[in-house]
């Protein structure tokens, strides 16, 4: 079981009436809190809960319409997602009802912790498995927040990218897109899929630059969907948006798959997404068709590629990045 989840389970007693898990890790929390309901904008850990608690779980950018007796957000990565959760999360409370905190040290609870103040004066419940659980209780009926409100819009040659809160590279290009973006050349026609799409930087692009391919973005988070259909209705552009879990969810018969894989999912190092990616992606491809990635040049992917498609080449290394392109 997640350690968050441990520590929550060590205060029991507080989460006897309906409580919402905005968050919750994909384990067995919901079965110790059978009056729970949890909150996900994860597609993967949203489908092993559902399998396994039906009815339990909601999918979304926005919280649950219902109202709540307490609730418990499980810290993520970004400080802007944090200020959103808390926001929503305490929308759905009852007047003077609680609003707990948990995460891990290395995540940086303590600081986040700050950020309960807005709602009121923030009490540290517990500190155990290396992690930390606080406590603040609004006192003022709060607002729904506006996700519009937490979005940042920047500039990629014509296109303007619109990302949400909690998105890969919120608000700015990143040092390995932007290389990619680099080397968007020799695009063919047909169906491509841009793989980890975050903000619909690179599917955004080839759409505009090449109408007449069929365009796919897929990515796991809700926060990145939406804020690739927002890039997409800025720019007047239409491409089917996926919300889905790994490269075995994608379409077949692909032209291409091009990507700045996933490196991190919420707070966690995970490397397990890309290297089925790299060992799969062959399957979901035209013969002739193209992976072509980004990543960080100590990542050992080369090997891998070459094993699934029996070739791999370098197209370019710069910045601690290199592109990688391998033909079926």
């Amino acid at each position: 079981m997640d350690p968050r989840s441990e520590v929550l389970l060590r205060q029991i007693e507080l989460f006897t009436d309906n409580t919402l898990l905005v968050g919750l890790p994909a384990d067995e929390l919901l079965t110790m809190i059978p009056t729970g309901k949890g909150w996900s904008w994860f597609a993967d850990d949203s489908q092993i809960l559902q399998q396994c608690y039906p009815e339990k779980i909601h999918l979304g950018t926005t919280a649950p319409c219902e109202v709540f007796s307490a609730a418990v957000i499980f810290l993520p990565k970004s400080k802007e997602l944090t200020d959103y959760l808390l926001q929503a999360t305490a929308a759905t409370l009852k007047t003077n009802c609680p609003l707990y905190l948990v995460g891990e040290k290395k995540a940086g609870i303590e600081r986040a912790a700050k950020q309960l103040t807005t709602y009121g004066k923030a009490i540290k419940l517990d500190s155990a498995r290396h992690c930390q659980l606080w406590k603040v209780t609004p006192q003022e009926a709060i607002l729904p927040p506006k996700l519009s409100d937490f979005a940042q819009t920047y500039h990629v040659d014509e296109i303007n990218i619109t990302s949400f809160a909690g998105v890969f590279s919120h608000g700015k290009l990143d040092i390995g897109t932007n290389l990619l973006l680099q080397h968007l050349t020799n695009i063919p026609q047909g169906k491509i899929l841009d793989f980890g799409c975050g903000a619909g930087v690179i599917g955004s692009l080839i759409k505009q630059q090449h109408p007449k391919t069929c365009v796919y973005l897929q990515d796991v988070d809700a926060f990145a969907i939406a804020s690739t259909e927002q890039t997409l209705q800025q720019n007047q552009l239409e491409a089917t948006t996926l919300l889905a879990d790994g490269i075995n969810a994608a379409p077949t018969e692909l032209s291409m798959i091009i990507t700045n894989p996933p490196f991190h999912q919420g707070v966690k190092t995970n490397y397990e997404t890309t290297e089925q990616l790299l060992t799969q992606a062959v399957y979901h491809l035209i013969k002739g068709g193209e992976l072509r990635l980004v990543a960080n040049s100590f990542l050992k992917y080369q090997p891998i590629i070459e094993q699934a498609f029996g070739n791999c080449q370098v197209l370019a290394e710069k910045n601690g990045f290199k592109i990688y392109s391998a033909i079926k």
